[in-house]
């Protein structure tokens, strides 16, 4: 299991702010809900911006602009989020399903004009977040990435795509793991929570405060 590195200095004052992101199909929603099945009140989970907005109506088209609407409006939703459940959850980990950086990779367009669009930067981002677990999409494996979630279109070859953009944006982290694609998705899953668990046990540790 590859060591996650030491965690870096972030601009906000919770406890401990984790994200898993990957390409859609990669498990990091059912590991965020099983930790937080183990770990009960100790955690509170920020749930995906993009699939919250999708099923409840939030259009989408496919012409530029709208496709950069769509992402300027995920971006804040996301980023209300969490500051909405760590200032209601201060003392407890917050882990976020996807944040404010995945944006850059669904973006018509360069990375740098999405951060530029927010008036932010990949590094400012990246600061938001003491951690992160990358969870690498099935697709990279050739596999169905159809998991029951009704807001997904990808096919394999773009899930497998965004895969690659999203590792490239976010393995800028120093506190970065990739938890590797695995024919046996329970294998998977099992790999991704040991390594969470470390990340949190490493964060706290380095923080003085534990579960």
């Amino acid at each position: 299991m590859p060591e996650a590195h030491q965690p870096h200095t972030t601009n906000h004052n919770h406890r401990c702010r984790i994200v898993l992101t990957g390409g859609p199909g990669g498990g990091k929603t059912t590991a965020a809900d099983l930790f937080r099945r183990e770990i009960g009140d100790g955690v509170v989970i920020v749930p995906e911006a993009a699939t919250m907005m999708f099923t409840g109506g939030f259009p989408r088209h496919q012409d530029t602009d709208s496709l950069q609407a769509v992402q300027r409006a995920i971006y804040h939703v996301q980023k209300n989020l969490e500051d909405i459940q760590a200032a209601q959850y201060p003392e407890r980990i917050l882990l976020c399903d996807r944040g404010t950086i995945d944006g850059a990779a669904y973006w018509p367009g360069k990375p740098d004009a999405f951060f530029e669009e927010q008036e932010s930067s990949l590094q400012q981002e990246l600061s938001r977040y003491d951690g992160v677990i990358f969870f690498e999409s099935a697709a990279v494996g050739g596999l169905d990435i159809e998991g029951g979630n009704p807001a997904r279109y990808e096919s394999i070859q773009q899930a497998a795509e965004l895969d690659k953009e999203l590792y490239q944006l976010w393995s800028q982290h120093p506190n970065f793991v990739t938890v590797h694609h695995n024919k046996s998705f329970f294998q998977k899953i099992s790999i991704g929570l040991a390594m969470l668990e470390e990340m949190v046990t490493n964060l706290q540790k380095n923080t003085g405060l534990s579960h």
